[in-house]
């Protein structure tokens, strides 16, 4: 790829091609949590949190009725910081002349003024879309006076609270090469590979690690084995309103192949299986141009998630209030050498399987250098992503309707996507996966009462 190129489908700031598509999709900016005083004990005294998305600088916070406004962060009388304003309750109020904003971004009282002044009612500081959903904030930050699409109708977004979980984590690298990771089926036989299996009993909530799917001869298999023991998939994907469906087949025996099918949701998203009854629905949000907050959404297609236990796996690996890892290059990621050679292929932990995809990405630089690069023949989808995305700036640049679920004409085709990740037939494993599928959501209590819901809504028309 030349240097120009790949400046183009990795730069995200005002202006720039990719931070303009970027813009007219929802992005999540902040976890629920985050406002939680039992995390972070500041926000029972002051709600109010800097945050930076897309190269541009915001203030979030939270007013005393539980409503919450996104506004630009430089106060528009003379630039202050409001990120260090005051919350009052009914706004935030600048300390540098005491202006003070409600959440759509009023000026409402410009206390230095003359009496009867009424330039207050003259100033809005700009102000962004924000929706709640699946436990986190999401704002839109297209071009100003414009509607914003319908919010996607994905399975993690339609869950109910009780079968969704939600995290997050910052990367010291491009979001691109982050989400590339997500959607190449290979690096998973290699990148975590176990020399040996965890048992399939108390492995709640973890990736790959002790996950089954399914039988070979009666016998369980955990995901880790067929990793390591099938290490040539062969991959192909498919077109779909959203994006990208991607198959990974391992053929195991003349009757046996495992099967996993997973989604890039164009133009961050991948969607892919934690277990027989759980997804991940994962976002890689542009802090800047070299820095990304992953946001992973779990679904689950069963029992209620257990969040407490699911939120201290992981808040092991963070320090709060930021959410930053607590390995990276500083501590080489936990690299130990003796786990290198005997128990993982990368040796950087085994509970984790999230830094090694850190290291995999950060490692690169902070933006990877793709002029170097040579890819082969299971970088397929990476190839196709990258087509996407050039075409979709290309569309923007010409003022039309960026693809996917930016389209709002395409809202109404996109739902779930769909994920496995079993052991079929060999003979008929198409059929398999889409039976599997059926199953699966059949057996989901929130699929069945929404299911339930349109029914009695159609028979009271």
């Amino acid at each position: 790829m030349k240097a120009e190129l790949n400046q183009r489908i990795t730069q995200v700031g005002p202006g720039t091609p990719g931070g303009e598509l970027l813009r007219r999709y929802w992005q999540p900016v902040a976890l629920l949590d985050e406002f939680n005083p039992a995390l972070d004990p500041a926000m029972g005294v002051r709600p109010v949190k800097a945050v930076r998305v897309l190269g541009q600088d915001f203030v979030l916070f939270r007013n005393a009725q539980g409503a919450f406004g996104l506004l630009d962060r430089d106060c528009p009388h003379r630039g202050a910081d409001l990120a260090f304003g005051r919350n009052e309750g009914d706004g935030l109020r600048c300390p540098f002349h005491g202006w003070k904003f409600d959440v759509s971004g009023q000026c409402t009282e410009t206390p230095a003024e003359p009496a009867g002044s009424t330039l207050c009612t003259r100033i809005q500081q700009r102000s962004y879309p924000l929706i709640e959903k699946a436990g986190a904030l999401f704002g839109w930050f297209g071009p100003e006076g414009s509607t914003p699409p319908p919010f996607p109708a994905l399975d993690c977004f339609e869950a109910p609270a009780t079968h969704s979980f939600v995290f997050k984590g910052l990367w010291h690298c491009n979001w691109l090469q982050a989400f590339e990771v997500g959607i190449d089926p290979a690096h998973a036989s290699y990148l975590h590979r176990f020399f040996n299996d965890a048992s399939l009993e108390g492995s709640y909530g973890k990736q790959f690690r002790g996950a089954s799917v399914g039988e070979v001869g009666g016998e369980r298999w955990p995901m880790t084995k067929v990793l390591r023991e099938f290490g040539q998939p062969e991959i192909s994907f498919t077109q779909q309103p959203y994006g990208l469906q991607l198959t990974a087949l391992r053929p195991m025996t003349d009757a046996l192949t495992h099967v996993r099918i997973t989604n890039a949701v164009f133009p961050q998203t991948f969607v892919i299986p934690l277990s027989e009854t759980m997804t991940i629905t994962q976002m890689h949000v542009p802090v800047d141009d070299t820095h990304n907050h992953w946001f992973a959404f779990f679904t689950s297609f069963d029992k209620p998630v257990d969040k407490d236990t699911m939120r201290n796996q992981r808040l092991d690996a963070v320090t709060l209030p930021d959410y930053i890892p607590k390995s990276g290059r500083h501590n080489n990621w936990g690299f130990s050498a003796e786990e290198q050679q005997n128990r993982t292929y990368l040796g950087m932990g085994e509970d984790d399987i999230n830094v090694h995809d850190q290291w995999a990405c950060e490692s690169m630089g902070a933006i990877q250098d793709r002029t170097r690069e040579h890819l082969g023949t299971t970088d397929k989808v990476i190839m196709a992503n990258r087509r996407m995305l050039l075409q979709a700036m290309d569309t923007v640049e010409q003022g039309g309707t960026p693809p996917g679920i930016a389209d709002p004409a395409q809202h109404a085709s996109i739902t779930g996507p769909d994920t496995v990740d079993g052991i079929a037939p060999t003979e008929g494993w198409p059929t398999w996966w889409q039976d599997a599928v059926r199953a699966k959501r059949a057996g989901a209590p929130w699929q069945n009462a929404a299911a339930q819901a349109a029914t009695e809504t159609a028979g009271a028309k």
